[in-house]
């Protein structure tokens, strides 16, 4: 998910590495911090493979430098994008790295289609502890701690899922009032 971060924060413009970075580190947040040491063999991976390049600073002098987003780089990009692995679309901190650069593929039916992934994933019966393979809720479980963890999950899970139905559901219903209806010239006329 670096890479995709990397990636889609140059999209938008070329950055110098410690712009970069501290964007990367305010997407990311304290769950997972970047340290140089990930951050750099990565832009050293992305400049090998062509998708990122690496130039001058023109305002600074003595080995400063910009980095800047290949063609090769924005179709790397989008492909990511248009198709996450699926550890991608269950994971909570790689989802929102997905989420946050989601709005660069140009197509909404794409942008949908990755949506929907996320949703079907949320819809599915799970939990972080099971009797056999029963799922259990939050009222099964005694244990304060777990039991908190249940219900948190809930309820990021139910807001998220309301987020997502409002989307797709929103830009379908929106679709569908942008298109003529034969009767609307008859609608407004009074008789």
């Amino acid at each position: 998910m670096l890479e995709l971060a990397i990636l889609g924060f140059l999209a938008a413009g070329p950055l110098p590495g410690h712009e970069l970075r501290r964007r990367i580190t305010h997407l990311t947040g304290y769950s997972r911090p970047v340290s140089d040491g990930t951050l750099y063999p990565a832009i050293n991976r992305l400049t090998k493979a062509g998708l990122i390049e690496r130039r001058p600073a023109p305002e600074a002098g003595g080995g400063r430098y910009v980095l800047k987003l290949t063609a090769a780089g924005r179709e790397d990009m989008l492909r990511r994008l248009r198709d996450p692995a699926e550890h991608e679309i269950t994971d909570f901190s790689r989802w929102f790295t997905i989420l946050a650069f989601l709005s660069l593929l140009p197509d909404t039916a794409e942008q949908h289609a990755v949506l929907r992934r996320r949703l079907d994933f949320l819809e599915a019966p799970a939990s972080f502890f099971y009797d056999g393979d029963t799922p259990l809720r939050a009222e099964q479980v005694t244990d304060p701690y777990r039991r908190g963890m249940l219900l948190t999950a809930r309820a990021i899970s139910r807001a998220e899922r309301t987020w997502l139905h409002e989307t797709l559901d929103g830009d379908a219903s929106r679709a569908a009032d942008e298109q003529p209806h034969p009767q609307a010239h008859t609608r407004d006329r009074k008789d």
